[in-house]
């Protein structure tokens, strides 16, 4: 049997198929991104999960797609716990980009991931090329969750947010100094936690204008960062995947009027493609 998946930072999706492509259950667990979650606690998040301890004998094949595989070493330690975990299958584990792609196309194209953290990549149709390494909440994930829960953060205490929406903002969250820091200091994920903060602008259907702002801030960094990069930006479609692409749609679509670029696919939660791609690549073999 052959298990699957999209590994963010805040959470997992994990899909077991048969060899014949048949799904035989979905399941999720907390992220598993080897950057910012130390091993024993990788390992720990696999087994609270019942599902995955129940076929952990059975399973053959585990293709890991997550946040944080895109350099060696945090890539060979999740390798060392998943293949001490599933220890009759082979283990393969690349960084997220790569499910972003069979996700959304199997034409030419870029592909940006706009979720907890941020990325982006080239797809020619056969290889991708992802030349700029992610380096993480702390350097880059322009317009990602954690970039825009940081600039509320910044604005709240800096007294730059709107009052109306400060007096909403300390309502919804735990925003003492204290447990602040001990999130981002002593705790495992935090670029999760701060990602936390960015559904805040999401909570209404009309996005406020200052909410509006901080996005188009965001989202042209990105544009300049992890696109116009690309020689061939202005000559494919640029699909996306992830939370905070879903729900900036409208701000994206403006932000590329602007570059002359053109918005392709966009898709919240990565995992139907993959399912698709897994099927129709099993039962063709």
């Amino acid at each position: 049997m052959i298990l699957f998946t999209d590994g963010g930072s805040t959470k997992c999706d994990w899909v077991l198929v048969t060899s014949d492509g048949e799904k035989v259950f979905q399941t999720q667990t907390l992220g598993l991104n080897p950057t910012v979650v130390p091993k024993e606690e990788l390992e720990s998040r696999v087994l609270y999960n019942p599902q995955l301890r129940d076929v952990m004998m059975e399973v053959t094949q585990v293709d890991f797609y997550g946040a944080g595989c895109g350099t060696e070493s945090p890539k060979t330690i999740l390798m060392l716990v998943l293949q001490g975990l599933f220890s009759n299958a082979k283990i393969n584990v690349q960084e997220d980009l790569t499910a972003a792609v069979f996700a959304v196309t199997s034409q030419p194209g870029i592909v940006g991931v706009l979720g907890t953290g941020s990325n982006s990549c080239f797809y020619d149709g056969k290889t991708i090329h992802a030349p700029i390494p992610s380096l993480g909440y702390m350097v880059m994930d322009e317009a990602s969750g954690n970039y825009f829960g940081k600039q509320l953060l910044r604005d709240y205490f800096y007294k730059k947010m709107p009052k109306h929406l400060a007096i909403t903002f300390e309502n919804d969250f735990n925003i003492l100094a204290d447990e602040i820091k001990m999130n981002l200091y002593q705790k495992s994920n935090p670029n999760a936690y701060l990602a936390n903060f960015a559904q805040f602008m999401f909570a209404e259907e009309i996005i406020e204008p200052y909410f509006k702002s901080l996005l188009e801030e965001g989202v042209e960094k990105f544009i300049q960062a992890r696109i116009l990069t690309f020689a061939e930006a202005t000559t494919v479609p640029i699909h996306f995947i992830g939370s905070i692409a879903h729900f900036s749609k409208e701000i994206i679509e403006g932000c590329f009027t602007k570059h002359n670029l053109h918005l392709g696919n966009i898709v919240q939660r990565p995992m139907d493609g993959l399912v698709a791609y897994y099927q129709q690549k099993l039962r063709s073999s």
